[in-house]
């Protein structure tokens, strides 16, 4: 099988290419990224050797060359590819829209065109807006994002809707919680937090500290990826989360006391606009109907996620400092080809 990962150098669509190749022997993946600052090439770190993987530079948001790509060979796609930081959105929202709404766009007029058998839409409960202190969203939940982000990925989720109703295209949308573990770039939550700890820094908490997210270990999410890419049906949405709540003060208290360091490095800060005070995730339609469970505990996964970036000093440095999107593209550009020799 030949998928297309796109967004295949960030976070969670590196861990799901290393979850691909270790989990299947015959499949290819070509994976296709535009390499921003979220994109970190050392994420792919052992895999430039591997002949059932192909690098190619680029963006979604070009059609020519995505074209070009899928008209190869494509079974599958899988679009990571997204503008995601929610603080980024409120002060550059038309840099989201571009992405998240032309760039999907894009891969759903190459992938109808070249009649690709699947397109795994990759997602976010933020579309789905703010909960209190009870419930949780299912698949039916209206749509209320908060923010551009939000608004962004659920314009993209509803373009898919359109082309499998309007087109009969293969489209899935899958809408996940929150997600930490390894290779997350250190803007998001549990990264800064651990890093800055470990670095003895101030730990920033947005107002209260007593936002609730529902958190899954990137793991769990890639093996539910897995089951609706191979498994879903065509057409639906699937929730996909853990049913681990936990407020960000508890987080930040968890990784000071896993690390032996004082609480008083927390340090409140001034909330963001439009901050959705909790989200919790109905994941009983996938486990159900695709036997998919979350099976990594919030505090094992934690602990993991800890050492890992504790080990992985030389990666938040490069990440912090810039310094990985100069020196890993130019190791790549010596071995992999770009869009332009397309």
């Amino acid at each position: 099988m030949r998928l297309l990962v796109t967004g295949g150098a960030g976070f969670i669509g590196s861990n799901f290419t290393r979850y691909l190749l270790e989990r299947y022997p015959d499949y290819h993946v070509i994976n296709l990224d535009k390499l921003t600052y979220a994109g970190n090439l050392e994420n792919l770190s052992g895999l430039a050797g591997n002949p059932r993987h192909e690098f190619i530079q680029g963006d979604i948001c070009d059609p020519k060359p995505v074209l070009a790509i899928i008209e190869r060979g494509v079974d599958a796609v899988i679009n990571f590819a997204a503008e995601s930081h929610v603080d980024r959105s409120i002060l550059a929202a038309a840099e989201f829209v571009q992405t998240n709404i032309h760039g999907t766009l894009n891969l759903l007029e190459a992938a109808r065109k070249s009649k690709v058998q699947r397109f795994v839409q990759i997602s976010t409960d933020e579309v789905y807006g703010s909960l209190g202190a009870s419930g949780a969203f299912t698949e039916l939940s209206p749509i209320a994002p908060n923010s551009p982000y939000a608004a962004s990925k659920a314009s993209a989720d509803l373009l898919v809707r359109s082309y499998h109703r309007t087109h009969g295209f293969p489209g899935l949308v899958t809408r996940c919680s929150n997600n930490y573990g390894p290779y997350q770039f250190p803007e998001k939550l549990i990264p800064l937090l651990i890093t800055n700890a470990l670095a003895d820094l101030p730990l920033p908490i947005y107002g209260d500290g007593l936002y609730v997210r529902d958190w899954i270990h990137v793991r769990d999410h890639c093996c539910a990826i897995d089951a609706v890419l191979h498994h879903g049906q065509v057409g639906e949405v699937y929730n996909i989360g853990a049913r681990q709540e936990m407020p960000n003060i508890a987080i930040a208290q968890l990784i000071l006391k896993t690390l032996g360091k004082s609480e008083a490095l927390i340090t409140y800060v001034k909330d963001r606009p439009g901050h959705d005070r909790r989200y919790a995730i109905d994941s009983s339609k996938i486990e159900r109907i695709l036997a998919w469970r979350a099976h990594i505990p919030f505090n094992d996964g934690m602990l993991n996620t800890i050492e890992w970036y504790r080990r992985n000093t030389s990666w938040v440095e490069h990440v912090r400092s810039g310094e990985y999107l100069t020196y890993y593209e130019r190791m790549y550009q010596q071995r992999q080809r770009t869009l332009s020799e397309l």
